[in-house]
């Protein structure tokens, strides 16, 4: 409800009608078959609208709905390694982790260490950085190798589209 004695009224057809008190208004409103809608309350005097306004409401699911269509939601994809990963297995893998990317993807590569292997960080450290390298032309490192506990991690993500 319009609280405010005097209007900014905008007519239907986007001309400006001036500053009317709210009866008359909503009077020119009814007389058009149409709706009073307010647009702007905190200006000063409010700014009103003539309008159909089950179209208007329409038109705006409409918009979210075509807004909610073009976004893309971003997943994050992990891939684990091993410091002892042999050569088949780190290609399929990095494989992997370039076809993530390219669906536009953000990928976790995440080494892991099992009991004695822990004294060896420095290979696990190798092994991100031969990762970095192999897939540098369609990726950036978003966050560099962390240690967490019996883990090592990064994260990549594509570069941007051209």
């Amino acid at each position: 409800m319009i609280r405010a004695r005097e209007l900014r009224v905008i007519g239907a057809d986007g001309e400006q009608l001036g500053i009317l008190p709210r009866n008359e208004a909503l009077q020119i409103a009814q007389e058009a078959g149409l709706d009073l809608v307010e647009v702007a309350a905190a200006a000063e005097p409010p700014v009103c609208r003539i309008m159909d306004y089950g179209k208007f409401r329409y038109e705006e699911q409409k918009k979210k709905q075509e807004a909610k269509k073009r976004q893309t939601v971003v997943q994050i994809k992990e891939i684990k390694f091993r410091p002892k990963t042999d050569e088949h297995d780190y290609l399929t893998k990095v494989n992997h982790i370039r076809r993530f990317l390219e669906e536009g993807d953000r990928c976790k590569v995440t080494i892991f260490f099992r009991g004695r292997e822990i004294v060896h960080k420095d290979r696990g450290q190798l092994m991100l950085d031969r990762v970095i390298e192999d897939t540098r032309d369609i990726a950036k490192v978003e966050q560099e190798a962390r240690a967490e506990g019996r883990t090592l991690h990064m994260m990549l993500t594509p570069l941007a589209k051209k």
